[in-house]
């Protein structure tokens, strides 16, 4: 009996200036969790968009159940059984999880209304058949980001789905909410879906995953049976290299001073009473689970959020920061965490993006833009970042996620900041492209800037820091020195879990 469900012979895909796809293969067995790896434009999500109906080959061929198919749009993949579910969910978040999941297939009463009991009961039939506990009526905003991500699942399952992708499903999930998930992944193997699951998460593969097949720059490399390779085989075949070091520690700039120092730092109902100190020339990590007040404190530096009290001192200067301008002002910047909706303007050029903190300086008295200016500098930054675009004019949107990072990144360099606040900095981030970044950290610490990490990775903070403040509940628990053999992963989360 054949139990291929889905698979692509010979795909090439082709966009202007660009091949994504080169001669690719994959194959989705019945009851199998296979998973995708591969570096940000490696061609994973160009592949998954094929499945999905999102894009169309340029050439090769898709066979479903053995059959050859084409879609025309997501509507017919839908309709024989691929659903997916995009790391930036698409859901409507006013409507009820019922409604979110009958959407545009609504049922109707005789009478010509909309039936919401019939879909209510429907809704929750799907859900408790792999997981108990969520009230249709609720409104998606009420639901915590893992159980909207449950909601996307009963939706594609409400379609009779038996293909579902997954891309980046943990990417803003917390530990017990991953581990929810799992067990959600292995119910529907056990009934027999077939799951392709994209994630940059190495450790997560021996959690769930049967096979593995990995892409490197838009080719096939290897498909593997994960319980006989490691994780080191499969970072090799992602970036054709063996990456011995993975944190690319330097030590602190020896003359490093204080620059940054925060005193009882307080925003009513979101933290307490945060204090720590930031030197130039060092790296602070900042550590905690979800809720432990780690991006409101960013912001509240970054005059993004009003404190309530406390002071921030700045080279001995006890500053009011009320804006993010202030903040700019005074050499503080931040590199949010939500990098599409915070950090970028996603539908102007890589060029436009770089110089927006600068403008002032490459333009006129009168306020015109001086495009040379800004050729210039944009490219300059690009190369320094080897940011991989194929022009400085290329709109950041079509970018991958990696390369978006560097944009934002690149931006507040070109401002010689003080300080910089680096909110999860490597999410959603390949392996190989984490390691650039690591580099750049230690390069701003060389030249005695205050480097800020917020990172849900402990072995990532461990690795990059000179020091962790360890935050639960609004407030700071500890301040521990990661180069001290006795700072561990177990004290860590003792801390963070007070």
């Amino acid at each position: 009996m054949n139990d291929v469900l889905l698979e692509a012979k010979g795909i090439v895909k082709e966009f202007p200036g660009v091949k994504a796809l080169d001669d690719v293969q994959f194959e989705l067995k019945k009851g199998e969790v296979h998973c995708l790896l591969g570096e940000n434009g490696a061609g994973k999500s160009t592949m998954m968009k094929i499945f999905a109906g999102i894009y169309k080959a340029t050439s090769g061929e898709i066979l479903l159940r053995g059959e050859p198919v084409q879609f025309e749009n997501t509507r017919e993949a839908q309709d024989v059984g691929i659903g997916i579910i995009h790391q930036e969910l698409n859901l409507c978040k006013h409507l009820t999880v019922a409604q979110n999941i009958f959407l545009g297939r609504e049922k109707i009463t005789p009478y010509g209304v909309v039936n919401e009991a019939e879909m209510n009961r429907m809704a929750k039939k799907v859900l408790d058949s792999f997981h108990k506990g969520i009230n249709p009526k609720s409104r998606i905003s009420d639901l915590s980001i893992s159980k909207q991500q449950v909601v996307e699942i009963a939706k594609s399952l409400s379609q009779n789905a038996e293909i579902i992708i997954m891309d980046e499903p943990t990417s803003s999930l917390s530990g017990r909410e991953v581990e929810e998930l799992f067990n959600i992944i292995h119910k529907l193997r056990e009934d027999g879906k077939g799951i392709i699951y994209i994630s940059h998460k190495l450790d997560e593969l021996k959690e769930i995953s049967d096979r593995v097949t990995v892409f490197r720059d838009g080719k096939y490399i290897d498909t593997v049976n994960f319980e006989n390779t490691t994780v080191d085989n499969l970072v090799t075949m992602m970036v054709g290299r063996s990456i011995e070091d993975k944190f690319p520690y330097v030590e602190p700039n020896e003359s490093r001073h204080k620059i940054l120092e925060i005193k009882d730092l307080t925003v009513d109902g979101l933290i307490k009473d945060v204090a720590f100190d930031v030197f130039g020339g060092e790296a602070l990590g900042i550590f905690g689970l979800v809720g432990a007040g780690r991006t409101e404190v960013a912001k509240t530096i970054f005059g993004a959020i009003k404190k309530s009290s406390g002071d921030i001192i700045m080279n001995g200067r006890n500053l009011n920061i009320t804006s993010e301008r202030m903040a700019i002002k005074e050499g503080i910047v931040y590199a949010p965490e939500d990098r599409k909706k915070e950090g970028l303007a996603v539908k102007m050029t890589v060029a436009e993006n770089l110089v927006l903190p600068t403008l002032a300086d490459i333009s006129s008295a009168f306020g015109v833009i001086s495009q040379k200016r800004q050729s210039a500098r944009s490219l300059k930054k690009v190369n320094e970042l080897r940011i991989k675009t194929p022009s400085i004019e290329q709109i950041v949107n079509n970018l991958s996620g990696g390369n978006q990072q560097k944009i934002v990144i690149g931006k507040w360099l070109m401002h010689d900041p003080k300080v910089i606040i680096f909110d999860e900095p490597t999410r959603g981030i390949d392996v190989n492209a984490k390691v650039e970044f690591y580099k750049i950290f230690n390069a701003l610490k060389l030249k005695g800037v205050g480097v800020i990490i917020i990172s849900s990775e402990l072995p990532e903070i461990l690795g990059l820091t000179d020091r962790i403040l360890v935050m639960a509940g609004g407030k700071s628990r500890a301040i521990l020195n990661t180069r001290d053999e006795t700072t561990t992963q177990e004290k860590i989360m003792h801390y963070a879990t007070m």
